[in-house]
């Protein structure tokens, strides 16, 4: 009698999780056809629920979500849409005028760093050096001795007053717990996860990162870019370094880059947002250099209304004469970005994108395997670099624009995390950037990968996946 009732059961209760199941995949098809996705993105998600529905189910749970959604609905948007602007403005100047984003200033210090020791030095200078405040957002906290000897530097300052407030993401840097940040909780530095997993697994979005990289000293001096705070990014010698660049900032975009870390702080610490730290308004809008640098802080993410990064690279390209000259780690765009490059090499603009031979990320390589070659094919420059790990991220457009930040050219980066760029339209910046670039194609090979069958195949299979990756 009862191993009847228990199959009985059995029976019901696998009955009553196949409807379930079948009720969920309905609800998650509808909200994936009212998602403005694209229709790669849609096809990928829908083919996971429908023909992998014990598996594509559980992940559209945990990964699905790519705009404002729950926790991360919660955090107050960066910027609010201000329409369009003067007809005099520069089209990219009007496109993220409409989104809102606070305009290019001029009159700023910018120092291009493309070493991870210089930028360990500097940070750690300007660490002791600073008087009343350092913030800091990281995807990546190392527990490596580049991150105690931060972490030491941070807990010195706390206890010499200084305010520190620390933000590290909860999956990137999943390894840390608080008891690694005992030394900064003792000295009285404010530490914080955004959106921690293991704390809060069914309320955070592990695929709503942030990745932005930011430091701000005093509420003058910043550094942003693609570094995160561990070897093998930065630290105190070359060896087993990778390959990254950040900027140096000092001057009136610096408010625009602590706003960002204030609105991250008050989501992660759930307080309300403070004003930007040290500086007051007047000193923060003054220029510290005549005829300085041109920069324009842009961020992306679930945090601000559409995709202005993307759109931006989008337009970018889209009008480029000269050439498109793309640093990146991770070359996985979607059909619109791709499509745009192959244009552009197609109409003749000199286009060169520069990766790493091989990334730290097999399936990252297989996904930009037929991209990279639809590029090559169409006449663009595929620059295989094969020195050290290849993670800086930046582009050249013309002698108009240069860009530096923490997206990558790929699905996740322009659409689902916490971004952060610099745009910088004066001549020295661009200069440097694209001398640094040239100086990294002069150090790459042109030579792809054979494409046999069993390869191909493979790599239509990864790509058709890309955007659940």
């Amino acid at each position: 009698m009862t191993s009847h009732l228990n199959s009985a059961f059995y029976w019901l209760f696998s009955d009553f999780l196949t409807h379930v199941g079948f009720l969920l995949a309905l609800v998650f098809m509808a909200d994936l056809l009212r998602q403005r996705r694209s229709p790669t993105s849609t096809l990928a998600w829908l083919m996971a629920i429908l023909l992998m529905p014990y598996v594509g189910v559980p992940l559209y749970l945990l990964l699905g979500g790519r705009k404002l959604r729950r926790m991360a609905g919660r955090k107050s948007p960066i910027y609010h849409a201000a329409g369009a602007g003067t007809d005099d403005a520069t089209a990219l100047a009007r496109l993220l005028n409409w989104y809102g984003l606070p305009g290019a200033k001029p009159g700023n210090r910018v120092e291009f760093i493309s070493s991870g020791v210089d930028a360990f030095e500097r940070i750690l200078k300007l660490i002791d050096r600073a008087q009343s405040s350092i913030e800091i957002t990281t995807y990546i906290l190392g527990l490596d001795p580049t991150g105690r000897e931060l972490v030491d530097r941070l807990a010195s300052r706390a206890e010499a007053g200084v305010r520190v407030r620390l933000l590290i993401d909860g999956v990137g840097s999943w390894r840390v717990r608080g008891w690694h940040l005992e030394r900064l909780a003792k000295a009285g530095a404010e530490t914080a996860f955004f959106m921690p997993m293991l704390r809060m697994p069914f309320r955070g979005r592990p695929n709503l990162r942030n990745h932005r990289k930011l430091i701000v000293f005093d509420g003058r001096v910043a550094l942003a870019g693609g570094m995160n705070l561990a070897w093998p990014y930065i630290g105190a010698t070359t060896k087993g370094l990778w390959c990254d660049v950040s900027l140096e900032v000092e001057g009136p975009v610096v408010s625009d880059l602590s706003a960002i870390f204030a609105s991250d702080w008050a989501f992660a610490t759930r307080s309300k947002p403070e004003p930007p730290a040290a500086a007051t308004a007047p000193e923060r809008a003054r220029p510290v250099v005549e005829k300085g640098g041109v920069v324009q802080v842009v961020a992306s993410g679930p945090d601000v209304a559409g995709d202005p990064l993307y759109e931006a690279i989008l337009l970018l390209i889209f009008s480029a004469r000269r050439r498109i000259w793309i640093v990146t780690p991770y070359y996985v765009p979607d059909e619109m970005l791709s499509k745009a490059l192959v244009l552009a090499a197609r109409r003749g603009v000199d286009t060169r994108l520069i990766i790493p031979a091989h990334s730290n990320h097999l399936t990252a390589d297989l996904a930009r395997a037929s991209y990279v070659r639809d590029l090559h094919n169409a006449g663009g420059k595929v620059l295989l670099y094969r020195g050290e790990m290849l993670h800086a991220k930046a582009v050249v457009l013309d002698d108009s624009l240069a860009m530096i930040g923490s997206a990558n050219m790929d699905i996740r980066s322009l659409f689902l995390n916490y971004e952060l760029a610099l745009f910088l339209s004066s001549a020295r910046e661009i200069d440097a950037i694209a001398g640094w670039t040239e100086d990294l194609a002069a150090r790459a090979t042109h030579d792809l990968p054979a494409a046999g069958w069993g390869r191909v195949l493979a790599e239509n299979v990864v790509r058709l996946l890309s955007p659940l990756l």
